[in-house]
């Protein structure tokens, strides 16, 4: 698939609808710049995917139809960053009605590792209470690895996995997850009061 460059005037208001999708599952992506977070989204996908570069946002959609465990056929949206994490810190549309977050480190890099914290706290800041999921990625450089424990999803009692964008190594299950929990959140909102305060400000 294509991918495809954003446009501004009308063609820029065809982008922001596709942004603010209402009836999708958003899923957002933190972590470090080139810890694999779009390998991560592409080895899921694999081709069943719809990749829309918006550059007016500076973000990449990734678009991908989930067949629920119940029958029903359920929109996702994955968002990543397209780069933009190289500047500290993220637009807070970046985070407007995000169902699930997967916050990825990159195992060969201990300061991505180090650097959780502050992309936990800037989560929580915006979706307080969001389900998230932390991957280790790049375990197939040396998966000696996988045999650590790791503190930061441990203290935070935050679903934890290592996987490998490169082999595919829990990709696919982790996503699935995510997914899951993002359609229970979306079921069952937390009414937490930023959260409101956005849904009044965008009627």
């Amino acid at each position: 698939m294509k991918v495809q460059e954003g446009k501004t005037g009308e063609e820029g208001k065809d982008e922001l609808s596709l942004v603010t999708s209402k009836g999708a599952i958003k899923i957002i992506l933190l972590g470090d710049s080139a810890v694999g977070k779009s390998k991560l989204v592409e080895r899921f996908l694999m081709d069943g995917y719809q990749p829309q570069q918006l550059s007016t946002f500076a973000l990449t959609l990734f678009r991908y139809n989930f067949n629920h465990p119940d029958g029903r056929v359920v929109a996702v949206d994955f968002w990543d960053t397209a780069g933009q994490e190289r500047f500290n810190n993220l637009h807070p549309s970046y985070f407007y009605r995000a169902h699930a977050c997967i916050l990825a480190f990159d195992v060969t890099r201990k300061v991505t590792y180090k650097n959780l914290d502050r992309w936990y706290r800037e989560l929580e800041e915006y979706c307080p209470g969001i389900p998230t999921i932390v991957v280790a990625n790049k375990i197939d450089v040396d998966y000696r690895v996988t045999e650590r424990t790791f503190a930061f999803p441990e203290r935070r009692n935050l679903p934890f996995a290592f996987v490998s964008a490169s082999d595919g190594t829990n990709v696919v299950k982790t996503f699935q997850q995510a997914i899951m929990m993002g359609i229970k959140q979306k079921e069952n909102p937390s009414d937490d009061f930023l959260t409101m305060a956005l849904e009044l400000l965008a009627e």
